[in-house]
This record gives structure tokens, sequence and C-alpha cells, in this order.
């Protein structure tokens, strides 16, 4: 049976560990290990979806694993580098720690995973009790060194208060999962390291017990060395409402040929046998994309479910592919409103006509060279007569596409 330390190092998720070897934490005794995230937003986004695999690699391994939403940590606020992060209500927070906690669930897929809200204790705690049981154990001299900090003081708007005592929260919460659940292993993103580690050094000092921290590395393209997670400057996220399953699999299926089998590795719940032959086949012909959409369907399976992922991919079929339009149920129709540009056409206006309102062809006579050259396919049916109208019968569920040439698609509604 391989051993966790074997697995993680090959799907490439370990950067960082607090003990000289990582086998300490991860091939003795079952541990109990922890990941925090913030209710920053609505939702986690795909940087975030590693130290979710991660984690699930340790449940999988027969370890106890606690997803920790920060309901309390975020009124407070991890400092930014750059600037001072809005404070937050109350009810929107836990509005998103709902959210957060049913996307784990999904992440998870049956897994057993304690999820727990650290507003439940540090609400509770007495500003003279942390101050004297938990402030004492750091200096101001330590805290400064940190970078995020450390960036601020040296900025024309510096820190306040409130987002320097962050580390200290985030300590007492891993102490309070020590004392409370028997927890020791966090586990996060490398830019949590300073954060973690004070945790570490919490325990150490005040129940001088070793307890261990845990980071992956930061996730690039291996393409462009940017990092890993957005896409034009937008950030892709696992909330179906804020990025649509459609555009989540596209995302994936995007993916650089130099990335995807690290993709594979970090991303999917495939076995290394199944990776090892995605990444033979897109390799004797990448032109194929064959890793590419492994890769998307299993992710949005993993985050959306099969069904999403399933329609997702026949929708790219019919828009780029040699996949029919009727191949597609009502709720794949619907889907392709949303996946492709849309013109909104009156039954018996020409085809020619068409091409040029939904901008296919610039104008008409391009449109009938279009058509000559038999570059023009309406549904699955190639378009041969220049004179060819739009008709009530090529619509199916008041949705038709227009197609130039493999790239160029239009979804065509009835007016």
């Amino acid at each position: 049976m391989t051993k966790l330390s074997e697995t993680l190092r090959k799907r490439g998720l370990v950067f960082q560990h607090s003990s000289e070897r990582l086998e300490e934490i991860t091939d003795g005794p079952k541990r109990t290990v922890y990941l925090g995230v913030d209710p920053t937003a609505d939702s986690i986004h795909v940087g975030n979806l590693a130290a979710y695999m991660l984690l699930r690699r340790f449940a999988e391994d027969g370890h106890k694993v606690i997803l920790l939403v920060g309901g309390g940590t975020g009124m407070i606020g991890d400092p930014k580098p750059d600037v001072e992060r809005p404070l937050l209500d109350p009810e929107t927070i836990q509005k998103r720690v709902e959210k957060l906690k049913e996307q784990t669930e999904k992440i998870f897929g049956g897994i057993e995973v304690q999820i727990v809200n650290n507003a439940d204790w540090l609400e509770q705690l007495g500003l003279i009790e942390f101050l004297r049981d938990t402030g004492k154990y750091f200096t101001v001299n330590t805290l400064v060194k940190k970078e995020a900090i450390s960036a601020r003081m040296k900025s024309e708007e510096g820190i306040s208060f409130t987002e320097f005592s962050y580390p200290l929260l985030q300590a007492y919460d891993f102490w309070h999962l020590f004392k409370e659940r028997g927890c020791d292993v966090q586990i996060g993103g490398s830019d949590q390291w300073g954060n973690i580690v004070a945790g570490v050094d919490l325990i150490r000092r005040k129940e001088n017990a070793a307890v261990y921290a845990l980071t992956i590395p930061i996730i690039t393209d291996g393409a462009t060395g940017k990092k890993f997670g957005k896409s034009e400057n937008n950030a892709i996220w696992l909330d179906p409402k804020m990025t649509s399953p459609y555009a989540f699999y596209q995302f994936w299926l995007n993916t650089s040929d130099e990335s995807v089998n690290d993709y594979l590795k970090l991303f999917t719940t495939l076995s290394d046998v199944e990776v090892d032959a995605v990444t033979e086949l897109h390799k004797r012909d990448a032109r194929e994309r064959h890793g590419q959409r492994t890769l998307a369907r299993e992710v949005t399976a993993l985050v959306h479910g099969e069904d999403e992922a399933s329609r997702a991919e026949q929708v790219t079929g019919v828009l780029f592919g040699d996949t029919g339009i009727g191949s597609l149920d009502a709720a794949g129709l619907e889907t392709l409103r949303t996946a492709a540009p849309v013109c909104e056409v009156k039954s018996n206006t020409p085809v020619v006509d068409v091409l040029t309102a939904s901008q296919l062809a610039n104008s008409k006579t391009i449109a009938r060279r279009f058509i000559t050259e038999r570059a023009v396919i309406l549904n699955d049916e190639l378009v041969v007569d220049a004179d060819r109208k739009i008709s009530t019968k090529d619509f199916s569920n008041g949705v038709a596409l227009l197609k130039r040439g493999k790239k160029n698609v239009c979804v065509l509604t009835l007016a």
C-alpha cells in the first residue's frame, strides 16, 4: 500500500512542513488535521481547491479531518499585503459560512469531514483572558516580521490593530482544536505558513506539546508562470451562480499542455495509474486534448456533480465538436443559451441575413461566400442553398444553433 507521504509528494501537494521529515506527520499514528477558510466571499475559488484536496487525501488515508470556517476570524480579516479588508456584518458572514459548508460537503463526496465555525468559541472569548493567556506568548518583534504585516507597516496606510491581531486568533483556533478535538496538524496554502506556525509555537509553549504544520505550494500555470486560479483577471468560483458549471468546465478544458498532468494529480481523485494512462494518451496526440477533457470532466463532476459535468461536456461537443444539437435535453439546451452569443431572429428570415445579424459574417456578400464554401451549418444540417430561410421547424425548445466553421457559433432564439 502506498504511504500517504509518497502520495502527497507525487501529487505535488507538499511545500513546507514543520517536522524534519514529512513521514512523521503522515505515516505514523492517525492524526486529526484541520484546514481553515474565512468567508471572504460567498464561495471558494479554484485557487483554494488544492488545499481541500490535500485535506481529502488525509481523510482517505484514515485520518480525522476538520474544515474550520472562520465565522469569527472573518469579522477581523487576515492581513493583505496591500490594503485593509472591509469589515463584514454578521449576517453576511453567517450566510457565507453556510454556503462554504455546502461546498465542502460536495467536494468530499460523502467522506466524513467535521465542519466547525470558530465564531462558536471566539465570540465567547474575553479580552483580558485572551491577552493574558494567549497574547503573552507572542512578541511584537515576531509579528512585525510576518510578510503581510511587514508590507503594510511600510505602506502609507499602515495596519490596524484589528488585523495586526489576526495571527493570534488563528493560533488560538489551533490551540482550541488541539484541546477540544485532539487536533495536531494544520494545513493550508504557503501564504499561511506564518499564521500556522504561530499556532504550532503557541501549543508548544502553552501545552509543552508537539503539533505540526504542512502547506501546499503556490500553483502556477506551466505555460505562463502566472498564479493559478484566474481567468482574464476574474476568479473561477465553485458556486454555480458565480461561475456556471459550463464556464467552470471550460476553465479546465483550456488548461495548457504544460500543466495538464500536474492538475490531474492535484485536482482529481483519479488513481496514479489512471493519471499516467491519460497523460500517455495525451502525449500521443495532444491535438485531441484528451488530458484537458478528462481533467475538465473529473473536476466539474467533483464540484458540481456528474449530471452537470456530462451536460457541460455535451454542450462543448455541440458548440465546438461534431455532436448534433439533437443530443441535448431541455437542460442542455438551456445551458447552450448561456454558453454562446445569442441572436434573436424571426421565422422566414434568410440565413444570409441571420449570418450578418449574428456577426458570423460582415456582409451578405461574405455570408453567401461562406455558404458556397460549405462553411455554414444550421443545427446538424450543412447549409448549401444561399436562399435558405429559417423556419420554426429549425428550433428545438425555442433554440437553434448556427455555425460558421468550427469555432464561430451563435445560438438563435425565435423572436
